[in-house]
């Protein structure tokens, strides 16, 4: 791909799209850099001491799920915008490509394929400008005609960003059971509405650009979206420092119970289609997946060798690992980002019948959080195989919650989750190569061992 789009914007080929102002592109291709740079911004000390644990974590245990691929949702385009309506599609192109020397991303590989995809989607975009005649009717000034074109190159330059990044996902990643396709991937990758502003900014940057005051005038335009950029780069990179510091926490949590390796990330995803069936959206269900993600973080205070038990424990034994919701508790607590995620931390192993521990909590006094994620957790329990049982069937397990609704679950939480499985689906967890053990029992139906489990 890299080759193709170099072949592409040889000096030789520019010929053919009409003249090429170069002070412009110059100029334009130091503007995006530039720009570029401060949109992304450089990982904060939070991010990168996050990042050094989550790494230090992996380190002889690679993730079989690729990294993904940045699809350019914190990029500031409305140069790259300008260029498209300002210069023939070959120079347009080139003013993505000085880029790959500036961007936060520390990946050259990732960062030439940045490059790469944007000089391609400007390339295409500005071609598709071109055929609507949009150069003649901005320097004609002819409104709205104009924007007619200028549309269509901003949703040209959309599609094809989101066909690159997601043909590069399908080709990096390892698809994960019941993954979407390559369209709906498209659809994902897209730059959204944030693009349709940038291209706004754009075209007001073309327009001032040919006007009496030139590039002076069209700079002074991006101010006020320069700043907005920047503060939502503030957003997207504290986000990626929280995404880390839960990350790595988990993983800490797995290297010391590897049996239940995944099992925290798929609390997390059930946790938040259970909330998604009760109409939980926005910040709190992106607060309910980190506590659904950390809910077992109190492990890391528990003895090693009572966490790889097979056998029975003593009931000394087994109040030791009942406090590992207070350890999480006291763990994460500091980290204020969490919220609401504190109390569900602590109180998912809280029954409606007040049976529960921490603090034998009854009825509604459970927080809704922990109420989700106590649903969540056994139902990933019941389906996943562990050494000392073999999984059950997802209609087994929702046959179990049922069962003990009201005595230990919520009932509307089970209810959610019946709905929500029975909408996105639910792939159980088969049994490793040393799982495949006759050894290894099925248990019965009506033992709900797997339920009250602390696993």
């Amino acid at each position: 791909m890299l080759a193709g789009a170099g072949a592409a914007l040889l000096p030789g080929r520019i010929d053919w799209s009409g003249p090429v102002d170069w002070p412009r592109v110059v100029l334009l291709a130091f503007l995006h850099a530039c720009w570029e740079s401060v949109a992304q911004g450089l990982p904060t000390p939070w991010l990168r001491a996050a990042r050094r644990t989550r790494d230090a974590l992996r380190r002889g245990r690679p993730r079989p799920r690729a990294e993904r691929v940045p699809s350019g949702a914190g990029s500031f385009l409305p140069v790259l915008f300008a260029g498209v309506l300002m210069l023939p599609p070959a120079a347009a192109a080139l003013v993505a490509l000085p880029a790959v020397l500036t961007g936060a991303e520390t990946d050259r590989m990732r960062r030439a394929f940045n490059a790469a995809q944007f000089a391609v989607a400007a390339w295409t975009a500005s071609v598709v400008f071109r055929a609507l005649a949009g150069p003649r009717l901005l320097l004609g000034a002819r409104y709205p005609d104009a924007l007619l074109p200028a549309f269509a190159a901003v949703l040209a330059f959309c599609l094809v960003n989101g066909v690159l990044v997601a043909g590069i996902r399908l080709l990096t990643e390892t698809p994960a059971p019941g993954a979407p396709g390559l369209g709906r991937r498209v659809l994902a990758a897209l730059p959204g509405p944030a693009a349709v502003v940038h291209a706004l900014g754009g075209l007001l940057m073309a327009v001032l650009w040919q006007g009496p005051y030139g590039a002076f005038a069209a700079v002074l335009a991006l101010l006020p979206l320069s700043i907005s950029a920047w503060v939502m780069a503030q957003g997207h990179r504290e986000r990626a420092a929280h995404r880390a510091t839960v990350e790595a926490l988990v993983q800490a949590v797995e290297l010391k119970d590897s049996y239940t390796r995944g099992h925290s990330e798929r609390v997390g995803r059930a946790s938040v289609l259970i909330a998604g069936q009760l109409g939980m959206a926005g910040e709190r269900l992106r607060t309910l997946h980190f506590a659904g993600t950390l809910h077992d973080v109190g492990k890391l205070g528990v003895a090693t060798e009572l966490l790889r038990r097979n056998g029975p424990l003593t009931d000394a034994e087994r109040r030791a690992v009942e406090v590992h919701p207070e350890y999480g508790h006291e763990l994460v607590r500091g980290i204020d980002f969490l919220g609401e995620a504190h109390a569900g931390i602590l109180h998912h192993h809280e029954r409606m019948d007040g049976r529960g521990y921490p603090h034998g909590l009854v009825g509604d006094r459970i927080p809704e959080f922990a109420r989700i994620i106590a649903v969540a957790d056994a139902f990933d329990s019941m389906t996943s195989t562990r050494s000392y049982r073999r999984g059950r069937p997802v209609g087994e397990a929702v046959a179990e919650l049922r069962r003990c609704a009201g005595s230990q679950f919520d009932p509307e939480m089970v209810e959610a989750l019946v709905a929500a499985v029975h909408r996105h689906g639910w792939q159980p967890v088969l049994p490793t190569p040393e799982q495949e053990d006759p050894a290894v029992p099925d248990i019965p139906l009506g033992v709900p061992e797997p339920v009250r489990g602390v696993r």
